[in-house]
């Protein structure tokens, strides 16, 4: 049996892969609570398909998936952190505030999982999103957990991690990644 890539790997498991439309346009925000049941639908089966794709590959670092992901080109997006946190469902997110602390990390991305791209980010976020009553939620979230809800609400923006890496630096092929299985690594941590 041949190995398949691992981008045919996530497209084995629904995620859609680079080059489609829905990944460079911006998804459309839900109306809360009006679309309540819609927030929910989207929710479970970003759920579903994080559970499919975690049996088949470790994440140390922590996973998020964005609606247009799965085809869904609406603002909804959840996150998993690394160890045993309680997930984080983004309902229409934005980042209101960043710090000027950044650092540059290496990424992955499930639409295109064969290669890694070194990819500053901010160390520390602040985001509003919406709960399902229409309520605004105000987080804010630093590190390595800034670094995943940032990639997610990239992808809800319609924009891929290597719109935000430095010019001349490309991503590298996930075989030359030398970090699967670790955590980011942070000065003082």
């Amino acid at each position: 049996m041949i190995d398949a890539r691992p981008s045919q790997q996530m497209r084995d498991l629904g995620v859609v892969q680079h080059g489609a439309g829905i990944l460079t346009e911006p998804a459309r925000a839900l109306t809360l609570p009006a679309e309540r049941d819609e927030a929910e639908r989207i929710t479970d089966e970003l759920f579903a398909a994080m559970e499919r794709i975690g049996q088949v590959h470790p994440f140390a670092k922590g996973l998020g998936i964005a609606a247009p992901q799965i085809g869904i080109g609406r603002t909804v997006a959840v996150v998993q952190p690394p160890g045993d946190a309680a997930a984080i469902i983004l309902l229409n997110p934005r980042i209101t505030d960043r710090s000027d602390d950044a650092d540059e990390q290496y990424e992955g991305c499930l639409s295109f999982f064969d290669v890694r791209g070194l990819v500053p980010r901010p160390l520390k976020i602040t985001t509003e999103t919406t709960n399902l009553t229409g309520e605004t939620v105000t987080a804010v979230y630093e590190r390595g957990l800034a670094r995943l809800i940032h990639h997610e609400i990239d992808h809800l923006d319609g924009l891929l991690y290597t719109t935000r890496m430095r010019t001349g630096v490309a991503p590298i092929p996930v075989e030359e990644y030398r970090q699967t299985g670790r955590a980011w690594v942070y000065d003082g941590v």
